[in-house]
């Protein structure tokens, strides 16, 4: 009995210790499902309980969670950055580039369109068609060979010039209803001459918008002072052409009803006043000259200009000759400032 007990105890010792084959075979279905995800560990792994045991609780939480989402958001911030440095200025510089190209564009017309405005606010009319006041501006010199005279402001100046006449004979019509025909007569040829234009353009600052070519640039300021006029009657010929009879009415109205109003001095002759000063300046007598005629037959208009020694002829316009003398005599009595030259209303 008692040798019997080491024996009985051995054989139960054997049946509940696992045995070392069963504990083989566990590991190594384990061992071969991992190299799946990670080969090389499979050749270092040894199938031995105590590796297993090690093993088998870092199963659920293994590295690869942990380790990669390290080296990803590594690559993401360092290359981020270089694609940035590397696009950003390259779409700068395309932009300012385009912005130069765009800008260089636009420069001559935001500059024209600028100095138009700059000339609308002068004359107080902005113009619907803005070619109507860059013609308005351009002298016949300052025309290429290959365009017609008519882009110059001529036609317009024709115009204007007619209609500046119906304006101003309006105004003295319903300003002056005392007055007979051959008083209005020679006030309206007082307030239409060329001077008068001349003076309005001066006001307004017309002067420097003048577009001139070579030919006119060389001609100096006697060539600009001698076109004002003209510009100015031009100016009003593009207004009624732009905004209607209402729109250049009220520039000629707002420009001319001050000289209107200016006392006028009718009883002396102003040839006999323009003779008496030069032959008290021990001059000759002035001569008169006709430089051009126009109008129908029944309805003439006389150029005339007169001239004196030393001084620069002066030129008025009228129905007759004698009536245009009288309006030369009278430019140049107002422009040499000779005392009773002028005429009492």
């Amino acid at each position: 009995m008692i040798d019997d007990l080491p024996e009985i105890q051995t054989t139960q010792a054997a049946a509940s210790s696992p045995q070392p084959g069963t504990g083989a075979l566990e590991a190594t279905p384990k061992a071969v499902s991992r190299p799946k995800s990670e080969p090389k560990s499979e050749a270092k792994t040894e199938s031995t309980p105590e590796a297993d045991r090690e093993k088998r609780p870092e199963t659920p939480t293994t590295p690869a969670t942990d380790a990669e989402p390290g080296p990803k958001s590594d690559m993401t911030s360092d290359a981020e950055p270089e694609v940035e440095s590397s696009a950003k200025p390259r779409s700068r510089a395309k932009i300012k580039g385009g912005a130069k190209s765009a800008g260089a564009a636009k420069g001559p017309k935001a500059a024209e369109k600028a100095a138009n405005a700059a000339i609308e606010a002068r004359i107080g009319h902005h113009f619907a068609d803005p070619s109507l006041l860059m013609t308005a501006f351009t002298h016949v010199s300052a025309l290429k060979s290959s365009r017609k005279r008519g882009d110059s402001y001529q036609r317009l100046e024709f115009l204007g010039d007619h209609v500046l006449g119906l304006i101003v004979s309006d105004m003295l019509y319903r300003a002056f209803p005392g007055a007979d025909e051959g008083e209005l007569s020679k006030r309206l040829a007082d307030l239409v001459r060329k001077e008068s234009c001349a003076d309005v353009a001066k006001s307004l600052g017309l002067l420097e918008d003048i577009k001139l070519g070579a030919v006119g640039a060389g001609a100096g300021a006697r060539l600009r002072k001698s076109v004002l006029g003209d510009v100015c009657e031009a100016v009003i010929g593009a207004i009624f052409l732009d905004g209607g009879y209402a729109a250049a009415a009220s520039f000629v109205e707002r420009n001319w009803t001050e000289r209107m109003r200016k006392p006028r001095r009718p009883l002396r002759d102003p040839k006999t006043v323009l003779q008496e000063w030069a032959q008290g300046k021990g001059l000759p007598t002035p001569v008169y000259r006709e430089v051009e005629r126009t109008g129908p037959h029944h309805d003439p208009q006389f150029r005339v200009a007169v001239d004196l020694p030393g001084l620069e002829s002066a030129e008025g316009v009228g129905g007759s000759k004698r009536a245009a003398e009288k309006v030369a005599a009278s430019v140049m009595i107002e422009r040499e400032g000779v005392s009773g030259g002028s005429n009492d209303g």
